[in-house]
């Protein structure tokens, strides 16, 4: 094995009711643990989201609402799940963007304590984009030479971003194998909250990413337009987001 750890790591992939983190729900996850030792274990569930699945996700995926409605939902399943991440590093493709966010936004709604501050995250997608700008497909193809016949489907997307990993660390020399160096070689921003809403800019400050104030310090807009915080607060954004927000404004209180 080309990857060099110091704790599990564990790749995941989610299927959902769509793309809207903070509205869409898990439809089906599937997490492939690799132990230090090399050793694999594998969780794979559909989940019943308590919503619709909208067309345009089911024609990717191929999950409908008959399919989940009799599984059991994420809160049931929740601590089940997190027991099984425990305390790995987390891998997927775009799983920085999507799936950690995605699922710590399940975690938070159902109140089950999960935190990501002290995990490495990787993502495969970032890797893959700055080496050859490609989908899982291809590069299931072009780094394994086979042909990802169930695309789409958790369990197979999981495993296949492991199989695609472990050959670009064999592919590239200069990647190394440990989980601190690809964290920082997948990561591409330098993000304060999961859905980049916050980053930090060149001095390390906090940031907003987006609207009106886009590349403005947090702490100065709490100073110069404090009901701003209260409008995130009550808009659609996720909720780690807004837990993020709230951490810097008590910061700036003190």
């Amino acid at each position: 094995m080309n990857l060099r750890l110091t704790k599990p790591i564990a790749f995941l992939d989610l299927e959902t009711t769509g793309l809207d983190i903070s509205k869409d729900r898990i439809i089906e996850i599937s997490i492939l643990k690799i132990e230090i030792d090399g050793k694999k274990q594998s969780l794979t569930r559909r989940v019943n989201p308590e919503m619709d699945i909208s067309k345009e996700s089911s024609a990717i995926h191929g999950i409908f609402n008959k399919d989940v409605e009799n599984e059991p939902t994420f809160r049931e399943l929740a601590p089940r799940i997190r027991d099984f991440i425990s305390n790995a590093d987390l891998a997927g493709f775009n799983s920085n963007k999507f799936d950690i966010p995605l699922l710590v936004e399940e975690f938070l709604r159902v109140e089950v304590d999960f935190n990501v501050d002290k995990r490495k995250l990787i993502d495969v997608q970032n890797i893959f984009h700055k080496m050859e700008k490609r989908t899982l497909e291809a590069a299931y193809k072009f780094y394994c030479d086979k042909d990802l016949t169930n695309a789409h489907s958790a369990e197979a997307d999981a495993t296949a971003t492991f199989e695609v990993l472990e050959a670009q660390l064999e592919r590239y020399l200069d990647l190394e194998g440990t989980t601190t160096f690809l964290h920082e070689f997948s990561a591409m921003k330098n993000t304060v909250d999961l859905a980049g809403r916050i980053v930090y800019n060149d001095s390390g400050e906090e940031v907003f990413n987006f609207g009106k104030y886009s590349g403005k310090k947090v702490s100065e807009v709490f100073d110069k337009d404090p009901s701003y915080y209260s409008w995130i607060m009550n808009a659609d954004f996720t909720k780690d987001t807004k837990r993020v927000l709230t951490r810097l404004k008590l910061q700036h209180k003190k």
